[in-house]
């Protein structure tokens, strides 16, 4: 946001202004701060303030109390000295607070850090003060010369310990108090925190609220991490217990029966040293619901609340999630045969993974061969002859081993009901019309659909994808673990997508579960004090104790009590490696024997995106690309993607072509435009990208470049980063599509060239599909990938409904020409679009849905046909795998890819039937003709499997053992094996 803002109130005159009410006056601008929000700090006399926010110098744009746009004034009651104004764009909620906001923090009972330095007191000034912390029991105080709440400790300045020092990298400069009677800190941390800095003459200089996670973790959580928390039974008598360490009250609101009609039982629970609360029930509790009643200060009102909240170790829920329910995992009622008795297939490593990924609504909700009740949920999975199980069944005896669900756990943002299916029908609109977006958006936030990424509960399934929604209890966990008995008698993994990176609300919001139970811990804060949400939500901060110890916990519960193979977390770089580490730690020691599953193969991985406010680990070690070597812990793949499709997915030109759309080869409009040795040029840098892809983006993988340099894959460049960021194989996920973003149909729509054929796409998607299905890494494709799937080109289809989402398993339609997608996120792309969207020719036909299916189905038998598409470590694919005419000399837009059996320093022989395999992409229009002198004298012939296979172009492919020649039609992927 580059437009002035400012906060116009009663104030101004006191700023500076000429008079109040003034939009347009400098002095009271707030200035952008680095993560996008707004503040600015004055010294103010004391006053009862009202103001608002103003954009762009005027009142044409202005928000009031509650983010409110054109809202009432927001009061700001003041007692003098510095104050802090501060403003949220994505919100628009504002805000006043005394000094530099809430930027003191107690790291440890004796260690308190305040920064050293700001432009309203100098480190000098700071160190000469007289520093004391306050605690008002009751909140609500205005803060001020002679209105301090009562002190609670002094403060000394001291040194920074070296040991705080490390654990919390962003303070390493700040200025370290310590405190004088640390006994106080049980009893303060229930109430307000203020640090107070007074001159010797009693003048106050310097006041802050205090951040507390730091001290909440120095106090308990040595033993609080080794507590049950939840339902622990034994036999039929439930103990509940939750954290909170700053409630002042905690009571259990029990309803036998679950009919929270009636009023419930108020029962006390008692407090433990560790700051948990407990309650020890008796047979009598079981199936009922339950809630608590926390009594605990909130930082974000300034008082003291009594929250009645669920149970943050939920494991079933009521309609809705309104009230927790008490269900024994260990229950039989809820332990359906076919989940007991299915045994998944078996994935040997994790190169060995490929993976589909698929969203429990949009498998079914469109599928007439399913029964109505069940489409769109759980039970879909369980009709052994429905199109979409079908379709499932074929993949798995292709070579597909693990499906991989988008989120299943409770989340936020769609209503239970008992009828979900959307009414709308939109069939009779035209397919660039703008009318079907319109009728979606006005129902999107009550409709039956979202992706899920806004959790609520960890532990509990989706309710909205279960038969009956209105049955609380454990009716969802049947229902859920006879979907994934399902998956495992079809011989598929099942892979669970989490999220424990942010809520959807945080403070004293309706669905704000952690920060109502424990106000100011679980979620990260910037240095004064806001929660930060650089994830576009509300951030948690799984670096604290106890939030990594219900991260742990939640992934533990799935693998022991639903049986599943593994675990997909969303945005995993905002997590540290040590929340991985723990992760995996806890899963390994899960047994077959005793937990149902051997946690030692249940495989992780996730978006190792590097960016927001721990970015470059800045606040810990992340989980992101290239920090988890040796784990075995897997990340997406952006720059093989990206060197696919030709850019990255926020770029503003949405046709700028790649190694699998046509640049240089097979220019498109846009391409024309820029001369052909620029194109060229480009080409070779992205197709050294996929060529590292393909050899599992290794750093120490040397090949020659397309400059004609030898170059190690850390020293290739991706946008100023190392391309090269693995250390093995299994680090990487290798993707061209997936939910995020546009589908490959409509990347492929937009950036190939015009002129090309409906059958010259169907192929363009097999040549970016084999990039994947043919890499060193753990292959990756979103579902309906294979049948072409199109969702009409949204870039981010979370809330576009059924209508956008829904796949048709029977190859009939793709979902191309649905309309223009949601304006809210696409209506820049528009006239482009429609463009696309309003030529007929552009939508396939059924026949070019089956051939794109039986060729993507082709490359999941090669890929399981040998081990050599699977080495499996570095060491085997630097000594095995070769791009032998790789570089200057190359074809444009054609890779030839080599795996030799024969080559090997330790003389293992990997494959008993072939000694070598050669794979040649063109993603050129033409055929093209490629000698790889390092080859000849080889016998090689088509793979059987594309000879007797349904392509009927690939078979024209020739090899001539003489010259080590080979030729191969346009737009193909082509293997070619050497019998032993």
């Amino acid at each position: 946001m580059s437009e002035l803002v400012t906060v116009p109130g009663t104030h101004n005159v006191a700023m500076g202004c000429p008079g109040n009410w003034q939009p347009d006056c400098a002095r009271a601008a707030l200035s952008e701060q680095s993560d996008g929000r707004f503040a600015g700090t004055f010294d103010l006399p004391g006053g009862d303030y009202e103001y608002k926010v103003a954009i762009g110098g005027g009142w044409d744009a202005n928000y009031g109390a509650d983010g409110q746009w054109f809202g009432p004034n927001i009061v700001c009651d003041w007692a003098g000295g510095a104050i802090t104004f501060r403003y949220d764009p994505s919100t628009h909620l504002a805000e006043c607070t005394a000094g530099g906001g809430v930027e003191a923090q107690w790291v440890r009972r004796q260690i308190v850090l305040i920064p050293a330095d700001s432009p309203q007191l100098s480190a000098t000034q700071r160190r000469e003060l007289s520093w004391d912390l306050h605690c008002a029991p009751s909140g609500g105080q205005i803060v001020g010369v002679g209105l301090l709440p009562n002190r609670a400790s002094r403060l000394a300045v001291t040194e920074l310990p070296a040991d705080v020092a490390l654990k919390f990298p962003a303070l390493a400069g700040y200025l370290a108090l310590a405190v004088e009677q640390p006994a106080v800190a049980e009893e303060a941390l229930t109430g307000q925190l203020l640090v107070v800095g007074t001159t010797a003459a009693g003048e106050v200089r310097y006041i802050s609220g205090v951040q507390i996670p730091g001290v909440l973790d120095d106090l308990y959580a040595e033993r609080a991490v080794s507590r049950v928390f939840g339902a622990d039974w034994s036999g039929r008598t439930p103990t509940l217990t939750v954290w909170a360490p700053t409630a002042k009250q905690v009571k259990l609101l029990l309803w036998p029966g679950a009919d929270v009609s009636i009023a419930p039982q108020q029962l006390p629970m008692s407090r433990g040293a560790d700051g948990s609360w407990v309650a020890v029930g008796d047979p009598s509790w079981v199936g009922a619901a339950y809630q608590y009643r926390i009594t605990v200060y909130a930082p974000s009102t300034a008082r003291v609340e009594i929250n009645e909240v669920t149970d943050p170790y939920s494991v079933a829920l009521t309609v809705n999630s309104t009230h927790s329910v008490l269900v024994d995992l260990n229950d039989p009622r809820f332990q359906p045969e076919r989940w007991l008795r299915a045994t998944p297939p078996a994935v040997p490593r994790t190169v060995d993974r490929t993976i589909y990924e698929l969203h429990v609504r949009d498998f079914s909700v469109a599928d007439q061969s399913v029964p109505a009740e069940f489409r769109g949920r759980y039970a879909a999975f369980t009709v052994a002859d429905s199109a979409g199980v079908s379709h499932l069944r074929a993949l798995a005896a292709a070579g597909l081993n693990t499906v991989h669900l988008l989120p299943t756990f409770d989340f936020s943002s769609v209503p239970e009901a008992a009828d979900q299916h959307t009414t709308l029908d939109l069939t009779h609109l035209p397919a660039d019309s703008a009318e079907q977006q319109a009728l979606i958006a006005a129902i999107a936030d009550n409709d039956p659909y979202n992706w899920g990424y806004d959790p609520f509960h960890w532990q509990t399934p989706e309710g909205s994808y279960a038969t009956p929604a209105d049955e609380p209890g454990g009716a969802r966990l049947a229902e859920f673990r006879s979907m994934v008995g399902a998956l495992h008698e079809i011989g598929l993994q099942v892979v669970l997508d989490q999220v424990y990176n942010h809520t959807a609300a945080a403070g004293q919001a309706e669905k704000s579960l952690l920060d109502r139970v424990v106000p100011g811990y679980y979620h990260r804060l910037c240095a004064v004090g806001l929660v930060e949400n650089s994830t576009c939500c509300f951030n948690v901060a799984t670096e604290h104790a106890l939030a990594e110890k219900l991260m742990v916990d939640s992934i533990v519960l799935w693998a022991r009590h639903y049986r599943v193979d593994g675990f997909r977390f969303d945005l995993m770089g905002h997590h540290s490696k040590a929340n991985l580490l723990a992760t995996r730690a806890a899963l390994d020691v899960l047994t077959t024997a005793a937990d149902g599953v051997d946690g030692r193969e249940i495989y992780l991985y996730g978006e190792g995106w590097n960016f927001g406010e721990v970015a470059d680990d800045a606040l810990f070690v992340q989980a992101r690309q290239g920090n988890l070597g040796g784990t075995g812990i897997g990340t997406f793949n952006d720059r093989l993607r990206d060197a696919v499709h030709g850019g990255g997915s926020s770029d503003a030109e949405q046709r700028v072509q790649g190694f699998g759309t046509g640049l240089f080869t097979d220019p498109n409009d846009v391409s024309r435009q820029d001369d052909m040795a620029s194109q060229l040029s480009w080409l070779r840098h992205l197709t050294d990208l996929v060529q590292l892809g393909l050899a599992g983006n290794l750093r120490s993988f040397v090949m020659r470049c397309g400059d004609g340099r030898r170059l190690r894959g850390d020293q290739l460049d991706y946008n100023g980063q190392a391309a090269g960021y693995a250390d093995q194989p299994d680090e990487v996920v290798n993707y061209v599509d997936a939910h995020d973003n546009q589908t490959l149909f409509d990347i492929l729509t937009l950036r190939l060239s015009g002129e090309t054929s409906m059958a010259d796409r169907v192929r363009m998607n097999t040549v970016c599909l084999a990039t994947v299905a043919l890499s060193q890494s753990a292959s990756f494709w979103q579902a309906g990938t294979d049948i072409l799937r199109s969702k009409s080109f949204d870039v981010d289809s979370y809330n576009s409904g059924d209508w956008f989402n829904s796949i048709d398993w029977t190859g009939q339609h793709n979902g191309f020409g649905r309309g223009l997608p949601p304006a809210s996120r696409n209506l820049s792309r528009w006239p482009t679009q429609r463009e696309f969207l309003g030529d007929p020719t552009n939508r396939p036909a059924p026949v070019d849905i089956a051939a794109a299916a039986a060729a993507a189905r082709e490359l999941l038998r090669l890929r399981a046909s040998t081990p050599l598409f699977r080495l499996g470590s570095a060491e085997l694919i630097r000594d095995r795998l070769q791009f032998p005419i790789s570089g200057p000399s190359a074809e444009p837009g054609v890779i030839l890819m080599s795996i030799d059996d024969t080559v090997s320093a330790g003389g293992t022989v990997l494959d008993a039937q072939i000694d070598a395999v050669i794979v040649v992409f063109n993603a050129t229009p033409h055929p093209i003709t490629q000698t790889a002198a390092t080859l000849a004298g080889r016998e090689f012939i088509l793979s059987p499997i594309q000879a007797a296979g349904a392509d009927p172009v690939v078979v024209a492919t020739t090899w001539d053992a003489a010259t080590g020649t080979v030729s191969v039609p346009g737009r193909t992927v082509a293997v070619l094996v050497q019998p032993s």
